[in-house]
């Protein structure tokens, strides 16, 4: 297959493209994958990093509110579609694959001016305005749950890192903890909030610390780049600038607290960990109606950002790093949402596209 992927921008963006990627290689050794991207996205670093050739196009930011910068999107979209447009021609591009954001809109404009068959996917509850009218366009659309609201959907889930697809955090967790030094016994949050951190979490950690460190458990802290000159290792307490192993952070951990977005919480669910989701309180309240689904099944608590004081998340974690049991049947209730396979079946809806 000739297969162009179109999903640039942020880290939810990249990651279900990558996985994709990856499950387009190992179902046919000879297909030809590139992604597209713009020199202001992550993916100059990842898709490099992971050997994918990445083609970069002219970035088409949205803008919020009226601007003058909004009289100059048809130029600019004009100017990105005739470039992406290009990249098909050049690669002889069978299907296009987007996974929303900027360099999603002129793939799908680019794809239907050439006759290139189009399929989406569509990671968070809301869908962004790409998504929207790229599903317009194909009858080939996939979603991360039952509930997002798209024309033709289907439910796959979110591929995923094959690490963490294949992940038996059982069987993993005295590897994690050693890997991380943690005591192979003691109870164990994993804090995280995203590569640069979260700073709401961050404040509610360091003040429960002590509290949760009293109670006998530990603490693994994804803090962010920014924010490692100001904590420090103790006994119980193991801070990060950020995690590279995210399957052995997952594995470690018996219950997480941490963001809501589509891709943790997909990456949550598939691996059954329980988890307290404080989510972000911006843009369209996509987070928190990611983790509804999770939270509705008794996988997780939700906190709303502005409640995540040091004292109701020392509340929260003791409570259920404390109770067993509770802490098993969260984890079977999230893991029955969970979706291992999605980066294959979405692959068996490009094969569908292409007429493979």
């Amino acid at each position: 297959m000739r297969v162009v992927l179109a999903g640039g921008g942020t880290a939810g963006h990249i990651e279900p493209a990558l996985a994709t990627a990856e499950a387009i290689r190992r179902a046919d050794a000879s297909a030809q994958v590139v992604l597209l991207g713009t020199e202001r996205g992550l993916e100059v670093r990842l898709v490099p990093e992971r050997g994918y050739e990445l083609a970069l196009i002219p970035p088409v930011p949205m803008p919020r509110r009226p601007t003058p910068e909004l009289l100059r999107l048809p130029l600019r979209v004009r100017a990105a579609v005739r470039e992406t447009a290009a990249v098909l021609h050049e690669r002889r591009a069978e299907v296009v694959v987007g996974f929303g954001g900027y360099v999603a809109l002129p793939a799908y404009l680019a794809a239907r001016r050439v006759g290139v068959p189009i399929v989406v996917h569509e990671a968070n509850a809301k869908p962004g305005l790409a998504n929207r009218l790229g599903a317009r366009f194909t009858s080939h659309v996939a979603v991360a749950t039952p509930a997002i609201d798209l024309p033709h959907a289907q439910h796959v889930g979110i591929p995923l890192r094959r690490s963490i697809a294949v992940l038996d955090r059982s069987a993993t967790r005295a590897e994690a903890r050693a890997f991380f030094g943690l005591d192979p016994d003691r109870p164990t949050l994993f804090a995280f909030g995203g590569s640069q951190g979260a700073r709401r979490i961050n404040e509610a950690v360091a003040g429960a610390l002590e509290q949760l460190l009293a109670a006998g458990f530990q603490v693994l802290h994804a803090v962010g780049g920014a924010n490692a000159d100001t904590v420090r290792a103790r006994p119980g307490y193991v801070p990060l600038p950020y995690v590279d192993r995210m399957d052995l952070a997952y594995a470690a951990a018996d219950l997480a607290v941490c963001r809501a977005g589509a891709i943790t919480c997909a990456e949550l669910a598939a691996v059954g960990l329980p988890a307290v989701y404080v989510p972000l309180p911006h843009g369209n309240g996509e987070q928190r109606f990611n983790a509804v689904p999770t939270t509705e099944a008794g996988g997780g608590l939700l906190v709303a950002d502005g409640e995540l004081t040091p004292s109701r998340l020392a509340d929260e974690v003791v409570a259920l790093l404390g109770d067993r049991p509770r802490l098993d049947a969260m984890g079977t209730a999230a893991a029955s949402l969970g979706r291992r396979d999605a980066d294959d079946r979405l692959v068996e809806m490009v094969r569908r596209a292409t007429g493979r």
